[in-house]
This record gives C-alpha cells, sequence and structure tokens, in this order.
C-alpha cells in the first residue's frame, strides 16, 4: 500500500479531461486512506480514486471546486459525516463496486444538496428492499442513480411511501440495522471516541508547531477531521474501523435475539390467557347443561307426584 502523500499529489496525472474538467489521476497506488488532500490546493474539478484500497469517504479538507469524485473500485463501507461542509460543490459521486451494505449507511449523503448522479452498483446495498425508493427519499434532488435516471413516476412512489409518521416509522425500521441504539446500547463502542490521549496531544502539538507551509497544515487539517494522529500508522485506523465493525456486528445479533425472545415470551403469554379464557367459558358451559338437566329431572318428577 501506498500512503497519499503531498509529494504523490503532485507526481501524479493531471489533465483536462473531455469534458474539459481540471481533473487529478489517483489511480491503482493502493491508497488505504484518503489524507493530505489540501497538497491539491482546490484546483481540480475531478479527483480519480479508482482501483485503491479505502475503506472509508472522508479526510477532506475544505475543496470548494471539486464536483466530481470517482471512487470505484475499493473496500468502502462507510461514509464520513458533514461530507457537505468539505466538498460544498459535489454533484457526482460514483462508489461502483464497493462494500456499503446497509441502507443506513447511505444516510451521510442526505446532508449533500448539491448531489445529482450517484453510482452503488456492485454494493450489497443494491440489495435491499426498497433500495431505490430509500436513496430518492433521502436525496430528492437525485437525477441519476445507477447511471438510470429517476422518473417521476419513482418519485411520487417515494414520497407516498415515506410519507407521514407511518412512512418515517418504515425508514427508520428500514435503516435499523446500522442506526438501532438501545438506551447504553451504543454507550461502550463511542467511548473510544471521546478524545485524544495525553500523548496524541503532544504529537498534534508537535506537529502543528513543526509545520512549514500552508499545505502542511492543510493535511494536519485534513488528518485530524478524518479522526488520525499525526505519527500514527494509519493502518492501525483500519484495524480499530474492523474492530469496532465487528462489535456492532456483535451487537445487533444480541439485539435481534433478544427481540426475537420478547416476542416468542409475548407469544406465549398470549397462548396462555386464551386457553385460560377458553377453559373459563368451557366450564361455564358445562354449569348451563348440569342446571338444564337438573330442571328436566324436577319437571319428570313432578307428574309422579301429582299423580299419587
Amino acid at each position: 500500500m501506498v500512503k497519499l502523500s503531498a509529494e504523490l499529489i503532485e507526481q501524479a496525472a493531471q489533465y483536462t479531461n473531455p469534458v474539459r474538467d481540471r481533473e487529478l489521476d489517483l489511480r491503482g497506488y493502493k491508497i488505504p486512506v484518503l489524507e493530505n488532500l489540501g497538497a491539491t490546493l482546490d484546483q481540480f474539478d475531478t479527483v480519480d480514486f479508482s482501483d485503491n484500497e479505502v475503506r472509508k469517504l472522508d479526510g477532506f479538507p475544505l475543496l470548494k471546486r471539486l464536483k466530481t469524485l470517482l471512487v470505484n473500485n475499493n473496500r468502502i463501507c462507510r461514509i464520513g459525516d458533514n461530507l457537505e461542509q468539505s466538498l460544498p460543490s459535489l454533484t457526482e459521486l460514483v462508489l461502483t463496486n464497493n462494500n456499503i451494505q446497509e441502507l443506513g449507511d447511505l444516510d451521510p449523503l442526505a446532508s449533500v444538496r448539491t448531489l445529482t448522479l450517484l453510482s452503488l452498483l456492485r454494493n450489497p446495498v443494491t440489495n435491499k428492499k426498497h433500495y431505490r425508493l430509500y436513496v430518492i427519499n433521502k436525496i430528492p434532488q437525485i437525477r441519476v442513480l445507477d447511471f438510470q435516471k429517476v422518473k417521476l413516476k419513482e418519485r411520487q412512489e417515494a414520497e407516498k411511501m415515506f410519507k407521514g409518521k407511518r412512512g418515517a416509522q418504515l425508514a427508520k425500521d428500514i435503516a435499523k440495522r446500522t442506526k438501532t441504539f438501545t438506551p447504553g446500547g451504543a454507550a461502550q463502542p463511542e467511548k473510544k471516541r471521546s478524545g485524544p490521549s495525553q500523548a496524541d496531544v503532544e504529537a498534534i502539538k508537535n506537529a502543528i508547531a513543526n509545520a512549514s507551509s500552508l499545505a502542511e497544515v492543510e493535511r494536519l487539517k485534513g488528518m485530524l477531521q478524518a479522526g488520525q494522529i499525526p505519527g500514527r500508522d494509519p493502518r492501525q485506523a483500519g484495524t480499530v474501523e474492523e474492530e469496532e465493525e465487528e462489535e456492532e456486528q456483535e451487537q445487533e445479533e444480541e439485539e435481534e435475539q433478544q427481540q426475537e425472545e420478547e416476542e416468542e415470551q409475548q407469544q406465549e403469554e398470549e397462548e396462555g390467557e386464551t386457553a385460560q379464557m377458553e377453559s373459563h367459558m368451557g366450564g361455564g358451559s358445562g354449569e348451563e347443561i348440569n342446571d338444564g338437566e337438573e330442571d328436566e329431572e324436577d319437571m319428570e318428577e313432578e307428574p309422579q307426584v301429582n299423580g299419587s
């Protein structure tokens, strides 16, 4: 793997593409983490990150000019928050052949109001039920999804499906696997992000003190926004993310198991109540039958008494 350094950015191919946009070509370097993009000096309309090893789409400094991101054939499974603040002009995002799993993982894109073209082809999330309508509802200004034009009928169906309280609840349930937080359930993973350690603080201070150019300051800013500490091996960040994903998956499995147990318990209680009601009704009808038999016996005995 190759670190995305300022030197690599300076040496990478730069050209005017067929649609007359300035493009930076960073394809095929097996880059694991997006960083140091302040070294581009916001001089490009398009950046191509295809064929790398990026796992999380974040780490961008403020790039007002950037309109198109090509991130095909990576390992992206998460999208960073506040992407609209770093990339205020982003209109096209191509994430073909990545590893986005759940519909809830797409929610950070809802705040990117400039996004009009999105490709998620060959991502597991495209197999989810209501995938296309969910995306259209979350990103209402989208015009092209997976290289297919969004039709008016689809917009109407999405609006109808997710309208009102029932629609909001449906959207919540659809994204439940990645967005479910039971009371106290998310407290443990969040503790890891409570703040940098004393050693990390010292490393940040030293890096700022040793910064000798604006590009270096922008690089440090991008690293801190991405949750990286100067001097730390970026591969460690990937390991932490993998551990967090495993913990989240285990937590989801426990929640599903607990929910199934609660449903089974509720079903057993309902069946018990039904059985008690049936037993009570059966006992009452038996008493009525016995009363009827006693009345018949009295009727039979009375004529004998009168005859005598």
